[in-house]
């Protein structure tokens, strides 16, 4: 029993220095600052790559046409939109792209800009989609008489891309006119003075055909003489063909009759204009023995028709 107190004593010691050290520690532990928490450095997001257009062949185009745009960050796919009309665009790669316009698309000014597949739009830009310009190839007939009337003054214009806007110009001049189909327009011929006129479409103020001739033809044709009505003491030849004036002339074996500066033979030979297509000769013979003569119609311009051999009194 006497033995073991020190030892006692040596453990009471060291439990008390163990618990001093204790709230030594616990009294450091307590005057130490407490450490903020570092919050984590945020990674930046990788930069997006704009769409840029540099350029757009043309500037300008008909419904249907090609167009070519270069740039940058097209992307491996991309569309074209004119306006709210989304077209698919084919990339050869991230710089180039090409479209066609629709054929169906209304002509007017659109805003063009280019959309990747990731949904980043580039700038837009002001497109102007033009109509398809009018083809002509020919008119049937080319050539009518002046003194054509109703439907012998109506004139067709061959060709391709007529539509409802397209309007047909005689010599500079809008002409009424009816689109028959996309190959065909129909117009009546002005009454103009002889000549060749100018015929072209347009389906725009700057988009027109290249211009036809069409010739309006003034020089007298005879077609037919015959005898008319016979009377005491003449008689009547009936002069029909085209292209007679109320100035044409007659002229018999070389001698004038009517017309400015002619003369009624004997003062009893007239020449009388009916129409552009007949005249009358009262012929007044001397002899009731048939013979041969000659007959011109000559117009005041100085263009004259085929020489006819006639035989009659």
């Amino acid at each position: 029993m006497i033995g073991s107190i020190p030892m006692l004593r040596i453990s009471l010691r060291t439990l008390v220095i163990a618990f001093c050290l204790c709230l030594a520690g616990a009294a450091s532990a307590a005057e130490r600052p407490k450490r903020d928490k570092v919050a984590p450095i945020p990674v930046p997001a990788p930069a997006v790559t704009p769409v840029t257009i540099l350029s757009i062949i043309p500037a300008q185009a008909e419904q249907g046409a090609r167009v070519q745009l270069s740039g940058s960050g097209f992307g491996e796919s991309a569309t074209v939109f004119l306006g709210s009309n989304e077209i698919p665009a084919r990339l050869s790669s991230a710089k180039q792209a090409e479209f066609n316009i629709p054929p169906q698309l209304e002509p007017g000014l659109y805003a063009l800009y280019l959309k990747r597949s990731d949904g980043t739009a580039g700038r837009s830009y002001n497109f102007l989609v033009l109509p398809v310009r009018p083809v002509l190839n020919s008119l049937q007939p080319a050539q009518i008489s002046s003194c054509a009337t109703g439907r012998d003054r109506e004139v067709i214009a061959y060709g391709a891309n007529f539509g409802s806007s397209s309007m047909l110009f005689f010599d500079g001049a809008a002409l009424a006119s009816s689109v028959l189909s996309p190959e065909s327009i129909s117009f009546n011929v002005p009454n103009v003075a002889g000549g060749l006129h100018h015929v072209l479409v347009r389906n725009a103020p700057e988009n027109g055909s290249v211009a036809l001739n069409l010739a309006v033809e003034t020089k007298p044709e005879i077609s037919q003489v015959s005898i008319g009505d016979e009377h005491v003491n003449y008689y009547e030849l009936v002069i029909t063909g085209k292209n007679f004036t109320q100035n044409s002339s007659v002229y018999v074996d070389g001698v004038q009759l009517g017309g400015r500066g002619g003369q009624d033979m004997t003062e009893r030979e007239k020449l009388i204009y009916i129409d552009c297509t007949k005249l009358i000769y009262q012929r007044h013979p001397y002899s009731p023995v048939s013979k041969d003569f000659r007959l011109q119609v000559v117009n005041q311009g100085g263009e004259g028709s085929q020489v006819v051999t006639m035989s009659a009194p």
